[in-house]
């Protein structure tokens, strides 16, 4: 059977440029790979796939290209590509290529070398008091590390051995894996990627060529964190693979829960119990702040959930040009476990409450206003 015209395989001008063609060459790919046809539609994509593959490693070089549009099939070699475990080779390629450019990566970046790896990041959880979120500190916490490992200087080795290269992957870390109409390339599963294998591992690392200790860093905890609130120690996470760069340190801050003082943002609050008497004929009370006592005037005749607002007596966030603000909420107790005497007192005080109508009670009129309306 005669060869269709490359052009037409693709579905594109006879002068389409390169990205054309490979875009054409990517969704022909995608529609005839042998995996998304099952049944007896699969023979009849494996041929139109071969076909696609085949029109395109003749159109995306630029020499058999100039060959082609010259000289027709004449001008190319009519039997690359066709048949064969080689002839799905070119598959892996595309899609890598599809794949490459999704997410960031490049052709055969991982071929010809070790697989090199970064190190992962580590996490580590400091619990930190209110006072010291507002002041900031200087702390020292205890992270695992990795020294070389002396007995083998770090090679992984048992001393007086050598290490040899892999004789799976000859030394290149990766090996490629056919099957069916796949080839792809993995991480040589003897060397794990290192391109070397160790016959006799050095028995203080266990051929690891590093020790596990811990050291102590020194982390300095800014002024105004807050809690969830992470710090990047870099470079102090888990060391790289085949010398790859280490990890992060992160550095999670969580607040303890304070005795007085709730934090909100940069602001502050408090519940501030004052008596039945003071709340009645107001007067000075003292409340907490975190740079000490600060004193506020009661008004006479203040209600449970009064609130106070102290301008700047909050905290100073860490990307904060001024600080926040302390807010103070009124509770009024009610007197418990009263003597005779007092219930005497506070009968007598109702009493003449009562006496003297809504006066005393700036909510009563409305409420009993509120109940009439209900009930009615």
């Amino acid at each position: 059977m005669a060869k269709r015209d490359y052009y037409e395989v693709l579905g594109v001008p006879k002068g389409a440029p390169e990205e054309e063609i490979k875009k054409a060459y990517r969704k022909l790919a995608m529609k005839f790979h042998p995996d998304r046809n099952q049944g007896e539609a699969a023979k009849a994509a494996e041929e139109k796939f071969k076909e696609v593959k085949e029109a395109y490693e003749m159109l995306s070089d630029a020499q058999k290209r100039a060959a082609y549009d010259q000289y027709g099939h004449a001008g190319v070699d009519p039997n690359r590509g066709a048949g064969g475990a080689e002839g799905y080779g070119g598959f892996a390629e595309a899609f890598g290529d599809i794949f490459g450019d999704m997410f960031g990566q490049q052709r055969g970046g991982a071929r010809g070398g070790r697989q090199v790896y970064r190190g992962s990041d580590l996490s580590y959880a400091m619990e930190i008091t209110l006072e010291e979120a507002a002041r900031g500190k200087d702390a020292q916490i205890r992270i695992p590390s990795w020294d070389g490992c002396e007995p083998c200087k770090g090679t992984g080795a048992k001393p007086g051995t050598q290490i040899k290269t892999c004789g799976t992957c000859n030394g290149s870390g990766s090996v490629q894996m056919r099957q069916g109409f796949f080839s792809v390339q993995q991480t040589c599963p003897t060397c794990r990627g290192n391109g070397k294998v160790i016959p006799e591992p050095c028995t203080s690392c266990q051929g690891q060529g590093k020790i596990k200790r811990q050291k102590t860093l020194e982390v300095k905890i800014p002024a105004g964190i807050d809690g969830g609130m992470r710090i990047r120690s870099a470079g102090n996470g888990e060391p790289g693979t085949n010398g790859g760069p280490p990890g992060d340190l992160y550095i999670e801050i969580r607040l303890k829960k304070h005795d007085i003082l709730e934090r909100d943002g940069d602001d502050l609050h408090c519940s501030v119990p004052i008596s039945f008497v003071t709340a009645a004929l107001g007067g000075e009370i003292d409340v907490p702040t975190l740079a000490g006592k600060a004193a506020i005037d009661i008004p006479e005749g203040t209600q449970t959930g009064k609130q106070f607002r102290l301008r700047g007596k909050g905290i100073k966030g860490v990307r904060s040009s001024y600080p926040g603000d302390l807010y103070c909420h009124i509770l009024v107790e009610t007197p418990v476990k009263l003597t005779e005497h007092q219930r005497k007192l506070l009968k007598d005080l109702d009493d003449s409450f009562k006496k003297g109508g809504s006066k005393h009670s700036p909510s009563g009129d409305t409420w009993t206003d509120r109940l009439k309306n209900f009930f009615s």
